[in-house]
């Protein structure tokens, strides 16, 4: 099948068999490695990105889910060469171990501050919740998204 979709700021036309999951396009497909994919399962949160403007895991959307929609990865946070505030949070807090976990941690706390600036705690711990780390506590990281929304 054809999907035409836009990935980071940029269209694309290609032809996909409709079974592939978005995940694996993503990697496959366009070289976006920055995705990755852990449990397969929709479990662990490591493979996700923002499509049209909310948190997914891109290991349950399959081609077809993809048509037509905007999709964001890790590697479109970073801008001309300048780390999203949100990247460069997590650097400073310590929020990276061994940074399996990260790409997805970043797009899932992205994706909470497109949709409220303003987060509190709470909010922080829910919009993280479907994404496993088994190097922190956590801390760090709800740590480093919260940085980000007092230095406005």
């Amino acid at each position: 099948m054809l999907l035409q979709f836009k990935v980071n700021g940029k269209d694309y036309s290609i032809n996909v068999e409709p079974q592939q999951r978005l995940v694996d396009i993503l990697r496959n497909n366009l070289g976006l490695t920055g995705t990755k994919e852990g449990c397969g399962e929709g479990e662990c949160g490591t493979c996700t990105v923002i499509m049209n403007g909310k948190a997914v895991h891109s290991c349950l959307v399959l081609a077809p889910q993809a048509r037509g929609k905007e999709i964001i990865t890790v590697e479109g946070l970073e801008i001309d060469g300048k780390l999203d505030k949100l990247q460069e949070s997590f650097i400073e807090h310590g929020a990276i171990q061994c940074g399996f976990c990260t790409p997805g941690m970043l797009m899932s706390a992205k994706a909470l501050l497109m949709e409220n600036p303003n987060p509190t705690v709470e909010d922080i711990k829910t919009a993280i919740a479907g994404n496993i780390c088994r190097c922190t506590g956590y801390n760090k990281i709800v740590s480093a998204i919260k940085a980000v929304t007092e230095a406005k």
